[in-house]
Formats: C-alpha cells, structure tokens, sequence
C-alpha cells in the first residue's frame, strides 16, 4: 500500500467478486431498470413500515451480492455498511442477521465509497480477505426523516430530487476474479454555505470538485484517462454546477463524465433533478458499472459517489451544508 495525500494506491488491488442491486418499482423503470438483480412490487416490500423494508432491502442485497460471488458466507471476515437513517438504523438492524463482525460508516450518499474505500484498504493490508459492503435509502423513510411528513403531500420545487429506494452490495476479495479496486481517494468536507435542504445537489458539487481536483493532482491523470467518471448524485443541477466549478479550474469534463442522480430516471417520470440517496450510486455502480467492467467495455471507471452531511436539526438551527466525496478508481482485469 502506498499513499500520496489523500489518495492511496492498493498493491494487492481488491477484486469485487460479487454484486447485487436491488430497488423500488419506481426506480425499476427508470434508465437502469433492465441491469438491476431484483424490482421490487412495491416499496413496502412485504414489510409493515418503510423502515423494515430498507432493512430487508440491505439484507436481501448482502446475501444476493455474496451468493453471486461464490463464496462461503462462513468465509466473510467484515460486514461494512451505512444509510441514511438516524443511528444508521437499517444497516446495524440488518447485521443482526448475519455472523460477521459489522462495522456501521455514515457519509450521507456519499457512503457506498466510503465503505468500498474502508473495505478495499482492509483488504489490501490483508488484514481481512473477503468484506462485504453495503449500502441503502429508501424515499418515504428518508422524505419524514429530512423534510416533512409524507401525509402532507409537499410540493416538490424544481432543485428537488428523488431519494431512490434501493439498496447495493459488493464482496471485495483478495482473491477470485473480477473488477479490481487500484485507487482511492478520501474526500474532505467543504461548505459553500449552501442552506436549502432541497438543493442537495448545490451543496455537494463544491466537494466533488475538491475530490476530483485532489485525485487528478496525486494520481498525475486528467479526465481523457478515464472510459466513465461518475457522481454520485449531484442531479441534473449539481453536476452542471460541478462542470462550470472544473471549468474554472481549468478542466474541462467531456462524453465521459455522468452522474449517477441525472441519469437514473426517464424524462417522462419528472423527477426534478433527477435521483439522489445512498442507493442512488450503489445500485449504479453494482448493476449497470459493474456489468460494463465484466464486459470489459468500461476498462477504467473513477467512482465519486458525494455526500451532503445534513441533519435536521443543524438545518432548522439555519446551518449551512457541507459536502463530502469520496473517489475509487476500479479497473477490468486485463484478458
């Protein structure tokens, strides 16, 4: 392992052996729908409160993502995942059902890279050979735990996004095959002062752009080294807002940048500006990224999902937002 300020290059280059997206009807038939493993009927999920479905969400993920990997699940040395939820409820709830020592992380919606960065270090060490990462949000549980209500039908204004329900999983490994994690780069927290709570996007561009300008000075890469440089989710307006904040720094984002939140629904859904949540660019990243890994027609990817580190209180207390990303470079094994 060697590290360069905050970016840290892996040696051992954690395979992901096995992952698995599952998500809500909604989001099933959005632009991504034909990738995902699993589209639930509906987002109760067979469970009496939104709440119990995310959690059966994130188990129903771990044991699909383990499955697909082949692995003994007695051979799991870490369990690493976080939500969106208060004391991450959904992720320490659903770690009950399984024997593996659990480690709770919280970025927001950055938090798929957050556990992915946590797990591929681990593994790159060999301290453990095999830890499961995942993450998961559901809309209604998030909507009344952020905003207001479901019951009272708030209009929604145009800078708003949808928290996708859904949950995604992967296995990092230090053997098997498959996509490997070469890079990470931990993110910093930056604040532009950003107060709307539903301009999400807003607040979390001004990280993503600190993130990506500290990635490409340590790693000595521009944006052309890369097949896909993906957000997690800014949204339609925060990834315009981080192209014009790249711009002006001097880089320009070209075909090959996207982000996860404004390509996740179709135009006629109306979804404002597009997806947000931690399921937002984990159910990306381990349907439809991931099958282009496999396929060997993404041969480099830079992951950047971003996080805005909000809570209720601190926002009625007129806080501002600040903003965390976090990036992961995994590459195609070559054939």
């Amino acid at each position: 392992m060697m590290k360069n300020n905050e970016t840290i290059y892996l040696k051992n280059r954690p395979k992901i052996i096995g992952s698995y997206s599952i998500v809500g009807p909604k989001e099933g038939k959005g632009n991504f729908g034909e990738y995902f493993d699993y589209v639930m009927k509906d987002d109760c999920f067979n469970e009496e409160t939104y709440e119990k479905a995310e959690r059966k969400m994130i188990e129903t993920a771990i044991v699909g993502a383990i499955d697909k990997s082949r692995i003994n699940p007695k051979d799991i040395n870490m369990l690493i995942a976080g939500d969106l939820l208060n004391q991450i409820i959904s992720s320490s709830y659903a770690a009950r059902v399984f024997d593996f020592p659990y480690l709770g992380v919280y970025g927001a919606c950055s938090t798929m890279a957050e556990s992915m960065a946590v797990g591929a270090v681990m593994v790159d060490g060999q301290y453990f050979k095999n830890v499961v990462c995942c993450t998961a949000s559901h809309f209604s549980t998030a909507e009344r735990q952020y905003r207001f209500p479901l019951e009272l039908g708030n209009q929604r204004p145009p800078a708003a996004q949808w928290t996708v329900t859904g949950a995604g999983s992967c296995v990092l490994s230090l053997s098997g095959e498959g996509p490997e994690i070469s890079m990470v780069t931990f993110g910093k927290v930056i604040d532009y002062d950003i107060k709307d709570v539903n301009n999400m996007g807003a607040a979390m561009a001004p990280a993503a752009m600190d993130t990506m300008l500290n990635h490409f000075k340590n790693t000595k890469t521009s944006p052309d080294d890369y097949d896909l440089i993906v957000t997690g989710d800014l949204g339609k307006l925060g990834s315009e807002i981080l192209i014009d904040l790249m711009e002006d720094k001097g880089i320009k984002l070209g075909i090959n940048y996207g982000d996860c939140g404004q390509m996740y629904f179709t135009r006629s859904q109306n979804m404002m500006c597009g997806g947000s949540g931690c399921g937002c660019s984990a159910t990306v990243f381990n349907s439809f990224i991931m099958k282009k890994l496999n396929e060997k027609k993404y041969k480099k990817v830079l992951f950047m999902p971003t996080g805005a580190l909000l809570s209720t209180t601190a926002t009625q207390q007129g806080d501002s937002i600040p903003g965390v990303c976090h990036a992961i470079v995994i590459e195609s094994v070559k054939s």
